[in-house]
């Protein structure tokens, strides 16, 4: 089999299976394991996959730039909004992660809602504005400018003082095995930080993150209060599900 017929089959597998384990196919093919890592390893350095232990899963199209990212699954994420926002009662505090998804969760949010919301997305803060009850703690930083957050020493500085009802995090992947997952180190541990000084953290995940994985862990799933999701039949809810994950499926006006 030439090398382009393989990675043909690996992208094929990967999108109908969910994954790939390069013991079983190197054994299928009659192929040595080393081949399948070294297709597997030109795959990942292309965006075509995420490597992990024993083989690779499907990489996540969350890692786009934002600009992209905010034309991926509207309908999905306003589903999710619409379930996540209703999470936000009044009186409370609110983190909320930066994002297309949360981003849309601002836009779902009652007018009249009275609550604290503390961000480190400036994106997120601005489309607060238009919400006279909402009082905005805006944390500092370094601008992250593929996800328009602030990460660093200043923002963890900050973020460490906070004490929320609630975080509503981002992630570019749910996975049942390898957990919450983004792309960025840095990025990651400001969500680590951010869950740990919130008495709730609930996943967003509109359909394109399910059954991803990208290069670093957020949070193992065992440490987050739930995941809301756009209410779309997928075999990753399923599995979350029998993990005793809990699910919250999107009932927004466009969920299908």
């Amino acid at each position: 089999m030439l090398a382009a017929e393989r990675r043909d089959l690996l992208l094929t597998r990967l999108r109908v299976d969910g994954k790939v384990v390069a013991k079983e196919l190197a054994a299928e093919l009659g192929l040595s394991e080393d081949s399948i890592r070294r297709d597997l390893r030109e795959l990942a350095a292309a965006g075509l996959c995420q490597k992990v232990y024993g083989g690779a899963v499907p990489a996540s199209p969350a890692l786009a730039d934002y600009t992209t990212r905010a034309g991926v699954e509207p309908a999905g994420k306003t589903a999710v909004a619409v379930t996540a926002a209703a999470l936000i009662r009044p009186g409370s505090v609110v983190i909320l992660d930066g994002g297309t998804t949360t981003l849309a969760v601002t836009r779902a949010l009652p007018t009249d809602l009275e609550c604290t919301v503390v961000t480190h997305s400036p994106t997120v803060a601005v489309a607060l504005l238009d919400h006279p009850g909402v009082e905005v703690v805006l944390l500092g930083g370094r601008l992250f400018k593929h996800s328009m957050v602030t990460c660093g020493a200043v923002a963890a500085e900050a973020a460490a003082g906070v004490t929320a009802d609630l975080f509503l995090l981002g992630v570019t992947g749910v996975h049942p095995v390898h957990g919450l997952t983004t792309g960025d180190v840095d990025e990651a541990a400001m969500k680590r930080l951010l869950a740990s000084r919130s008495a709730e953290t609930w996943v967003l995940a509109s359909a394109e993150k399910l059954g991803a994985a990208s290069r670093y862990t957020v949070l193992p799933l065992a440490e987050v209060s739930g995941v809301v999701t756009d209410g779309r039949p997928h075999e990753t809810v399923d599995a979350l599900r029998n993990l005793g994950v809990t699910v919250r499926e999107g009932r927004g006006p466009r969920a299908r």
